[in-house]
């Protein structure tokens, strides 16, 4: 299964939920998270990879550095995984 699909499915779930879902680029800055999710005062990333990638040396720095600042990423490659996720915040 594709990238795309995952997170296409996983955001389609979120905006239907009521999470306010945007693309996430950082020019400049690589390796960022792929989208943002906000609702309700809370917020996090999630770097969707196809199933059983793995983020690369650079995604997990950036990651790190996000949550250094208590902002929470995940990685997620699967569709219900995703939307277990999305439900659980």
């Amino acid at each position: 299964m594709r990238e795309s699909l995952i997170e296409k499915k996983v955001s389609d779930y979120a905006t239907e939920q009521g999470w306010l879902v945007y693309k996430f680029s950082s020019p400049g800055s690589r390796a960022v998270p792929d989208k943002i999710y906000m609702k309700a005062g809370k917020v996090f990333f999630i770097e969707f990879k196809s199933p059983g990638k793995k983020p690369t040396k650079l995604q997990l720095k950036t990651h790190e550095r996000i949550k250094a600042q208590g902002i929470s990423v995940f990685v997620i490659d699967d569709i219900e995984e995703g939307k277990a996720l999305v439900d659980s915040q």
